[in-house]
């Protein structure tokens, strides 16, 4: 009898020293997810808050054939007020589903953020032409540095075929 109580107590103190799991990934997910559901609100409302990039962001390039490969705070900058100049846009599931992102190397969450959404991208009217719009299927995320600000952003969608059919005269 007494080898199960030391057997039982062992077992106790066994599980009782096991260190509580790291949740530091998941925490920064969730403080992160605020940035960017932040983020897409600004970009909505062509009021974008760039206090919430990292001095040393960096945006990769991924349309095709672009003249570079990435593109920093103010070259995303001036590109976004040349996009609202033109278009409208409108996030047609939002709140969108935010994931949690991992580390390349490592394959464990490390508090970035993705998501997968559609856009509603119209091109209004002028005096000869009648408004135009298209919805474009994205895949954006965000990686962040240690003061939870925007340090990397990518986003993957057929903006070629998009802008096609935004400008085709049909």
């Amino acid at each position: 009898m007494k080898s199960i109580y030391a057997i039982l107590f062992l077992s106790i103190l066994f599980v009782g020293c096991q260190p509580k799991p790291d949740n530091s990934a998941n925490e920064a997910f969730e403080k992160n997810s605020k940035t960017v559901i932040s983020n897409l609100e600004g970009w909505q409302n062509e009021n974008l808050d760039y206090s919430l990039y990292s001095k040393d962001f960096v945006m990769l390039e991924t349309g095709f054939g672009a003249p570079k490969d990435s593109l920093n705070l103010d070259e995303m900058m001036a590109n976004d007020k040349q996009m609202w100049a033109i278009f409208n846009f409108k996030l047609l599931n939002a709140p969108p589903v935010l994931l949690p992102g991992v580390n390349a190397d490592t394959k464990l969450a490390d508090g970035s953020v993705r998501y997968y959404s559609s856009w509603e991208v119209t091109l209004p009217a002028t005096d000869s032409t009648a408004a135009k719009s298209g919805v474009i299927q994205l895949y954006e995320s965000f990686d962040f540095d240690a003061e939870g600000k925007i340090r990397y952003q990518q986003v993957y969608g057929d903006f070629g075929g998009l802008m096609a059919h935004l400008f085709n005269k049909e």
